[in-house]
């Protein structure tokens, strides 16, 4: 559990409604079908037919996620021609949606040791060949176990509501 240092640690004195990170993150990116089309944008996926696929949905909610993650500034679309085909194009990952990756093999890591359900996927660094994984780590550069971690307010904070 984090704790709430400073003036967060009254925690009936604000409200973080409308302002947190995290409800903002889940609002671009927030249904099953969302993260699995960005899990297949980091595999490289980056046709329309084949997010449907792959993902295992309808043509119309593939349209509608992969339009949501466009107005989110997560993918971005760019045109392509086969020969002898229309001009359509295809979707390929912005900074924020490449910036997204941790939080993608996050839910893999916690997918792999909690759901009961183990695969023989892998995430590996290409350097060297070893497993990767999500850390936690402070500026200082030190691993954080979950349980040190906390939240505080930056000087000259805002965003946060009294109630």
């Amino acid at each position: 559990m984090a704790v709430l240092e400073g003036a967060l640690a009254d925690r009936d004195s604000w409200s973080a409604v409308g302002v947190c990170p995290v409800e903002r993150a889940m609002k671009a990116v927030g249904t099953r079908n969302a993260m699995l089309i960005m899990r297949e944008a980091h595999y490289g996926t980056s046709r329309f037919d084949d997010f449907a696929e792959r993902v295992g949905i309808t043509e119309a909610a593939a349209s509608a996620r992969l339009r949501d993650l466009v107005e989110a500034g997560l993918l971005a679309k760019r045109p392509y021609q086969d020969p002898g085909s229309r001009t359509r194009h295809e979707y390929v990952l912005t900074q924020a949606g490449t910036d997204l990756l941790p939080v993608v093999l996050a839910l893999f890591d916690w997918g792999q040791q909690h759901t009961g359900r183990a695969t023989a996927m892998q995430p590996v660094h290409h350097g060297c060949g070893a497993g990767a994984h999500v850390t936690i780590r402070c500026t200082a550069g030190h691993d954080v176990p979950p349980a040190e971690v906390g939240l505080r307010l930056r000087p000259r904070a805002a965003g946060l509501t009294k109630t």
